[in-house]
């Protein structure tokens, strides 16, 4: 039988972000001959990094294989937290509790930068501070939760409470988690409305965009870099790199220290006021607590649902993500039924092997890669940083610190990940009935 009812009539395979900010920059008729600094990537870490860079007099020029904020900038859920969820309890057991408290101390602070950043800048991008809730789906994970408040208000500075099951339809209209942590330090955003504002901030402040030319190798000389690509050359004193899930072969070293983990999301066509009170009573951002996650909110003026998750490890085609995300949507929020889907996509996030973002310079390249999926604010903060230790000669940030690991017989393939996600669907399954 047919699903074809549960998509509307101009059903779009592309970010729902886009019908209000579509991806506008391409191609210049000519290449720069030289610049100061030659940034690849035209994301969030890229442009961050190339505003400092012009505000501080320097020429720089940031390249993309599309159109600038095309990857992952455009397409994520717009979810703003500074937090490193990822690392969990082995953050100290990793890399020691002076610096696990420093990376900590300095993610939770990327969220006000970004804000500061915005109204610096006057970016019209619906950056609404109103905080997240956290689903549990195990007992065990409210009870980590809830031992992480105190911590996670006193490092964004902003109250954070549990809400236990009985109570949390006071932030979802759903029966299906075993309550939750609110924390008020988050926030929402339009991200391409972002990006795009970032991007024209840059360039107010000097730095040139150069979309659709693809980068197909890099060489140090004596006088600079070479970064060739497929429209011609482009000579600079730096490089950076901020390609992030999109780094290619052109950065191998770099590439074997990313994992690129596709992550898909749906828009429902517009539902009534008051079915969107009911499903999000406070409009937070919201996020469950599953190896295979999901993530949602409503739209910026509350008439969609948008609604993200792992259902695959690599592109597929965008109704099929659609239907897979939409059932389990329905789990959660049954109300949601005979709602229909109106935009699918997806977009590569990066996961690195020690689950820390990481910053720095290796080999004359400096970079900014690996935020897991939270990278909003963190890419923000880290391609100003990148820019800071460029314009400084160092970095006092905690992520320049350390080794960048990568796997024995890693090239950047991941082909076990179909494997690992079906690993962790097993595993959440069976926590959920046993926790």
């Amino acid at each position: 039988m047919s699903d074809d009812h549960i998509f509307t009539a101009d059903f779009k395979p592309q970010p729902f972000w886009w019908d209000a900010a579509r991806p506008g920059i391409g191609a210049p008729d000519t290449l720069p001959g030289r610049v100061d600094v030659c940034i690849i990537g035209g994301g969030y870490a890229g442009l961050s990094c190339a505003l400092e860079l012009a505000r501080n007099g320097t020429n720089c020029a940031v390249v993309d294989t599309k159109r600038i904020g095309q990857g992952a900038s455009s397409r994520n859920g717009g979810l703003v937290s500074g937090g490193l969820k990822h690392a969990g309890p082995k953050l100290v057991e990793t890399v020691g509790e002076d610096r696990a408290a420093r990376l900590l101390t300095e993610a939770a602070g990327s969220v006000p930068f970004l804000d500061g950043l915005i109204e610096r800048e006057g970016i019209d991008c619906d950056f609404a501070k109103v905080g997240r809730f956290y689903c549990a789906w195990t007992r065990q994970d409210y009870e980590a939760m809830a031992r992480s408040t105190e911590q996670t208000a006193e490092l964004t500075g902003a109250p954070a409470r549990m809400v236990p099951p009985e109570r949390q339809r006071e932030e979802i209209g759903s029966d299906y988690y075993r309550g939750g942590q609110v924390a008020e330090g988050a926030a929402t955003i339009h991200p391409a409305k972002y990006v795009r504002g970032l991007a024209e901030a840059a360039q107010r402040a000097g730095a040139q965009m150069i979309g659709q030319t693809h980068v197909t190798g890099m060489t140090r000389g004596p006088d600079g870099w070479t970064v060739e690509t497929d429209r011609g050359v482009i000579r600079a004193d730096k490089v950076m790199l901020g390609t992030n899930g999109y780094t290619g072969r052109e950065a191998p070293w770099f590439r074997r220290r990313v994992v690129p983990v596709a992550s898909f999301l749906i828009a429902t066509e517009e539902i009534p006021a008051e079915l969107a009170k009911e499903l999000v009573p406070n409009a937070r951002g919201l996020a469950d607590s599953r190896r295979v996650l999901s993530y949602f909110r409503l739209s910026p003026d509350h008439k969609r649902v948008l609604w993200g998750g792992r259902v695959g490890t690599s592109a597929m085609d965008p109704r099929e993500s659609a239907r897979r995300l939409r059932r389990v949507m329905t789990r959660v929020w049954p109300q949601l039924n005979d709602v229909r889907i109106s935009h699918s996509w997806n977009g590569n996030v990066a996961f690195t092997f020690d689950f820390i973002p990481h910053l720095g310079e290796h080999e004359g390249v400096h970079y900014a890669l690996g935020c897991q999926g939270s990278g909003v604010a963190m890419q923000t903060w880290m391609g100003y940083q990148v820019a800071r230790m460029m314009l400084r000669g160092n970095s006092e940030s905690a992520f320049a610190e350390g080794n960048f690991p990568t796997m024995t017989g890693y090239r950047g393939n991941p082909w076990v990940l179909p494997l690992i996600l079906m690993w962790f669907r097993l595993r959440d399954q069976i926590d959920r009935r046993l926790l």
